[in-house]
């Protein structure tokens, strides 16, 4: 199984952080406990990596169907957990009263 060197390795830590500290912030920290936004960050990180280890330059088995597995579960709680949250903040959002 092929590796990834420390200085890539760093970049793609470092991107993903970045990354999930964005999608954090754009979350308002009314709606969410920071359990919430941290597993986000967590999932989005986990994506990354899976992504990296589904496509290394290795022999299809084992790893490569349980880092498929993990890209669709960490997707699935990413995507879903964003759903939620634009679901709550509709919520608080002011209805307009129609007028007859």
């Amino acid at each position: 199984m092929k590796t990834l060197d420390p200085i890539t390795a760093l970049f793609v830590l470092m991107l993903a952080s970045f990354v999930g500290l964005a999608v954090i912030q754009g979350v308002s920290r009314l709606l969410h406990t920071p359990l919430m936004s941290l597993t986000n960050a967590i999932s989005s990180v986990a994506v990354v990596g899976a992504i990296l280890v589904a496509g290394g330059d290795h022999e299809p088995g084992l790893p490569t169907w349980l880092a498929a597995g993990a890209v669709f579960a960490s997707t699935t709680n990413l995507v879903s957990g964003f759903l939620i949250t634009r679901r709550m903040l509709g919520m608080f959002k002011k209805r307009e009263v129609k007028q007859a």
